[in-house]
């Protein structure tokens, strides 16, 4: 007879990587951020348990976008009074807050349940320029592949 496994809290072993978002592509970088946060590149995948990685990002202000959205992309947030919407472009989130781009990003790929946001405040950490007061952690470093822009 076959056994589904579910990892227990004392199976779970979790580690931190260091990703440098230098000329990575947004999207393709916060689908493989957010896969090792949630833990889905471990064997031991429970859907339903915290099995995922801690994740720290460098130089998010060097990340880019292809296409047009540079230009044409837009970050939404309504201030809590009526017809109070504002929209913040691409190009002026990348200068204020670059790591606000990489976290709304990674956040659009988790589930939108307890896990999900506990997964993201706990795991992810962003910063604009190459330093992270992270030493401690003694992360792993995680190479993606740059993707060549048409």
């Amino acid at each position: 007879m076959f056994k589904s496994y579910t990892a227990t809290p004392r199976d779970i072993q979790q580690d931190w990587y260091i990703v440098d978002a230098d000329g990575l592509v947004l999207g393709r970088l916060a689908t493989e951020v957010a896969r090792i946060i949630r833990g889905k590149h471990k064997p031991m995948f429970t859907p339903h348990m915290d099995t995922g990685d801690g994740v720290i990002v460098i130089n998010a202000s060097k990340v880019r976008v292809t296409g047009r959205k540079s230009e044409q992309k837009e970050y939404f947030h309504h201030t809590g009074y009526m017809g109070h919407e504002r929209f913040t472009p691409f190009a002026t989130m990348l200068s204020r807050h670059p790591e606000r781009i990489i976290e709304k990003a990674v956040y659009g790929m988790l589930p939108k349940t307890a896990l999900g946001r506990q997964a993201l405040r706990g795991k992810l950490r962003v910063y604009g320029g190459a330093e992270h007061p992270h030493s401690a952690q003694v992360p792993k470093t995680l190479t993606l592949k740059k993707s060549e822009a048409k």
